[in-house]
C-alpha cells in the first residue's frame, strides 16, 4: 500500500527525532549525577541539538530538491545513530556535545523531508490530514520520552537507552531506503543556486515575514525549551513533585501537545471560514495565552500542576499555525523558502532560550534536591519579557500593515 510505504518510515523517523529532542528532560538527574553537570551545562548540552538542526536547514532544501527525501533523510539518520552512540559512550561534557550535535544534524530532515514527500506523492486535498498525522508521530515520540523512558531507566541506564536508540535509528534509516519510493515526478534538472539565494533574499527583505517571525520564533523556542528540558525540573523544585509524578505530568503535557496539533489547525481553519478571521490572528491569540500561562509560572503556577501542563501543552502548539498563515500570504514559489527560514529562526531561538534558562538558574546556588525555586522566577520572567516584546512588535507591525490593506 502506497500510503504505508510513504507514511510509516517517515513517521518513525520523526518520532525518533522528537524522542532525541526531549529525552534530556527525563535523564537530566542522571547526567548531573554521573558527569557533574551544572544547569548551564545542561542547558547548553540540550540546546546544541537545535543549533546543528538550524544550521542545516538552508542546505537541506537544496539536498531535498536534488536528491529527494528518500536519500537525504536515510543518509542523515545515520549521522544521528553515530551521535547517539557517541552520546552513550561520552565521559565528559564535550563528548556529550559532539554526540548531541550529530544527533541534531542527523534528524534535521525528518519533518521537511516528510512534507516534501507528501507533496510529491499525494494530492493537495490530502496534505492537511497527512501533515497532521506527521505531527502526531512527533508527539508520540515525545510521549515515549516521558513515563516510558522513566520506566526504562529502571532496567538500564541512560547509556543503555541511547545505545538502543542508535540501533532503532539505523533501522529507521534502512526502512526509509528500502520502502520510501524514489521521486519520479520531477526531472533531473538541478535547482539554480542563484534562484535559491534570490528567493531567500526576497524573504529576508519582506516586512510581512518579519512582522510575526520574531514572536513565532520566540514562542516556539520557549515551548521547546520548557517541554524539552525545564518543565520536569520546575515541577520538582517549585511544586515539590517526585521524579515519577513529574514524569507523569510531562506525559499529560505531551498528550495535550499532540491534541493541540490535531485540533488547533482544524479549529483555526473553521474560524477563518465562518468568521473571516485571519489565521495569523488566531495563532497570535494562542501564543498570547501561552505567554500568560508562562507568566503564572513565575509565581508558582496556577494552583493545579495538571491544569498548568495541559494548558502549556495545548497552547504551546499555536505558533505552528504561522507556517500555514505564511502559505496564505506568500506566493507558492516562495513557500518552501519561507518555511525553511522560519524553521531556522525557531531553532536558533530554541538554542538561545534553552541554554539561557540554564545560565540564569545557575546564578543561584543549588539546593539539596535540585535548583533554587527563586532562580526559576527570573528564568521564566526572561521568557515572558522576550515573548511580550515579540507580541508588541507584531501589534505595531499589524497597525502599519492595516493602513496598507495588508492582513497579518
Amino acid at each position: 500500500m502506497l500510503f504505508a510505504r510513504i507514511y510509516l518510515p517517515l513517521a518513525l523517523g520523526y518520532a525518533i527525532s522528537y524522542f532525541y529532542r526531549n529525552a534530556n528532560a527525563i535523564i537530566e538527574v542522571d547526567l548531573v549525577r554521573d558527569l557533574g553537570l551544572g544547569p548551564s551545562d545542561l542547558g547548553l548540552l540540550t540546546s546544541v541539538y537545535f543549533i546543528s538542526f538550524a544550521a542545516f536547514q538552508l542546505p537541506l532544501g537544496v539536498l531535498l530538491d536534488r536528491y529527494g527525501p528518500r536519500r537525504t533523510e536515510s543518509i542523515l539518520l545515520l549521522f544521528a545513530a553515530l551521535g547517539s552512540i557517541l552520546f552513550a559512550q561520552a565521559e565528559s561534557l564535550s563528548g556529550l556535545i559532539v554526540g548531541r550535535l550529530l544527533i541534531g544534524l542527523g534528524v534535521s530532515a525528518c519533518l521537511m523531508a516528510a512534507f516534501k514527500a507528501y507533496v510529491l506523492w499525494f494530492s493537495s486535498q490530502r496534505l492537511a490530514m497527512i501533515n497532521g498525522l506527521q505531527m502526531v508521530a512527533g508527539g508520540l515520540g515525545a510521549l515515549l520520552a516521558t513515563i516510558p523512558l522513566q520506566n526504562a531507566l529502571s532496567y538500564t541506564d541512560w547509556r543503555g537507552v541511547f545505545t538502543g536508540l542508535a540501533i532503532i535509528t539505523v533501522f529507521a534509516s534502512v526502512s526509509l531506503w528500502m520502502f520510501l519510493p524514489e521521486n519520479q515526478r520531477t526531472d533531473n534538472k538541478l535547482p539554480s543556486l542563484k534562484l535559491h539565494l534570490k528567493e531567500i533574499g526576497q524573504v529576508l527583505r519582506s516586512r510581512i515575514f518579519w512582522g510575526i517571525a520574531p514572536l513565532a520564533a520566540i514562542s516556539s523556542g520557549a515551548n521547546m525549551a520548557i517541554h524539552g528540558l525545564w518543565m520536569k525540573p520546575w515541577l520538582r523544585d517549585v511544586t515539590g513533585l517526585s521524579a515519577d509524578n513529574a514524569a507523569q505530568l510531562l506525559f499529560a503535557m505531551t498528550l495535550t501537545f499532540i491534541g493541540g496539533f490535531l485540533t488547533l489547525g482544524i479549529i483555526a481553519e473553521r474560524l477563518s471560514q465562518l468568521f473571516d478571521v485571519h489565521l495569523m490572528s488566531i495563532s497570535v491569540f494562542g501564543m498570547t495565552i501561552f505567554l500568560f500561562i508562562q507568566g503564572t509560572m513565575i509565581y508558582g503556577g496556577i494552583g493545579s500542576p495538571l491544569i498548568l501542563v495541559i494548558l502549556l501543552g495545548f497552547f504551546g502548539t499555536a505558533s505552528v499555525l504561522v507556517y500555514a498563515g505564511y502559505a496564505k500570504i506568500f506566493p507558492k514559489n516562495l513557500s518552501g523558502r519561507v518555511s525553511t527560514f522560519l524553521n531556522l529562526l525557531v531553532f536558533i531561538g530554541a538554542f538561545i532560550l534553552q541554554w539561557g534558562i540554564g545560565a540564569i538558574i545557575e546564578l543561584w546556588p543549588p539546593t539539596d534536591n535540585g535548583y533554587d525555586p527563586e532562580s526559576y522566577q527570573s528564568a521564566f520572567g526572561f521568557l515572558v519579557i522576550l515573548q511580550a516584546a515579540g507580541l508588541m512588535w507584531y501589534l505595531f507591525s499589524k497597525k502599519i500593515y492595516r493602513k496598507q490593506n495588508i492582513l497579518i
